[in-house]
């Protein structure tokens, strides 16, 4: 095995793909979740496609001691952080809970890392924190703002790193500012599960799709796009479990630390939310209702990445069409209408 790499919020959607990835590029792994909004049986899956069973420590990021325990019993070559909370309706609605978790928790967690020397950190950060682009395609250099609590406190945590790059420049900090994820895995046993009403444009596609609910909600068709509907850039989401691994892979050849390096991970294209809903009805043979609505407080018309930095530093580019992203998509909720659910 080469290197161990701790994931905090490995049982995630994105994480429990990303855990695949690693394992096939021979990373030894560690998930660290609190299951707040994950599932146990995520992790029992990803076990069953390796292979092999995956230490799984339930804790919270924000509980110091529980961190220290895992560092102490394990030689870390890095962390992967992916443990968030992440929707933006409830983060207007709960702003402290987002604060606490996402930027205090990155900071216990920080805390814990200077201690056992680990200074090998990949973030799980977002496009989001790109506001309202003044610009297309949106790249790393682009000014930074925010239109809500999920979204600054991304970028609340972005400033702590650089802050920390400055005063340690033995640190190592690749936010990976991802762009639209969506898809699952091939096989179909792992996916985005989301509780209750998904906040995600595709699931909540695919669950019309499957019949769970009723039609499509599109807010807004007046904007300056294509079809008058919001053009966002999707990727695949094993296409951003391999940017992970290729964000690693980077970090260990470096010959001196590389302090704070923002990347994008996208596919560089926009699809609308009308194209998207035309795929997904073409792979799945379903009719897909939908209505149109009042655009949403904070939404922009179009976002989508300049990936150059990526494929330059890391060798890295998203290869997933969005045919394939609907493809896994509906596999996944065709085998597992109830999510990890079996009921």
């Amino acid at each position: 095995m080469k290197n161990k790499i701790l994931v905090t919020g490995g049982a995630g959607y994105i994480g429990s793909h990303t855990c695949i990835a690693l394992h096939q590029a021979g990373y030894d792994i560690v998930v660290y979740d609190n299951l707040s909004n994950s599932s146990r049986e995520a992790v029992n899956r990803v076990s069953s496609l390796i292979g092999q069973p995956i230490e799984f420590i339930e804790g919270d990021i924000r509980d110091a001691e529980s961190l220290r325990q895992v560092f102490a019993e394990h030689q870390f070559f890095g962390v992967i952080h992916f443990a968030g909370l992440k929707a933006v309706g409830e983060s207007v609605a709960q702003p402290l809970k987002y604060y606490d978790n996402n930027v205090s928790g990155t900071i216990t967690l920080l805390e814990v890392m200077a201690e056992y020397d680990v200074k090998n950190l990949v973030f799980s950060s977002s496009a989001t924190v790109y506001g309202d682009p003044e610009r297309l395609p949106i790249d790393e250099n682009s000014p930074r703002s925010c239109t809500n609590p999920y979204g600054q406190s991304k970028l609340t945590v972005e400033h702590i790193l650089e802050d920390l790059a400055v005063s340690d420049e033995s640190w190592n900090l690749i936010p990976l500012r991802y762009f639209n994820p969506v898809g699952a895995h091939p096989s179909g046993q792992i996916g985005e599960d989301p509780n209750d009403i998904p906040n995600n444009l595709m699931p909540y596609i695919s669950q019309v799709a499957v019949g769970k609910l009723e039609k499509l909600s599109i807010f807004g068709n007046d904007y300056s796009t294509v079809d008058g509907t919001g053009v966002r850039d999707f990727i695949h989401v094993t296409d951003l479990a391999q940017g992970h691994v290729a964000a690693l892979s980077y970090l260990e050849q470096q010959a001196v630390p590389v302090g704070f390096l923002p990347i994008n991970l996208g596919t560089g294209k926009g699809t609308s939310v009308l194209e998207l809903v035309t795929a997904f009805s073409e792979v799945s043979g379903e009719d897909i209702p939908y209505q149109f609505a009042d655009r949403r407080a904070g939404d922009i018309a179009s976002c989508y990445a300049s990936a150059d930095k990526a494929k330059d530093l890391l060798k890295w580019q998203a290869e997933l069409s969005i045919t394939e992203m609907c493809q896994d998509t509906w596999r996944w909720q065709s085998m597992n209408p109830n999510g990890y659910n079996a009921t």
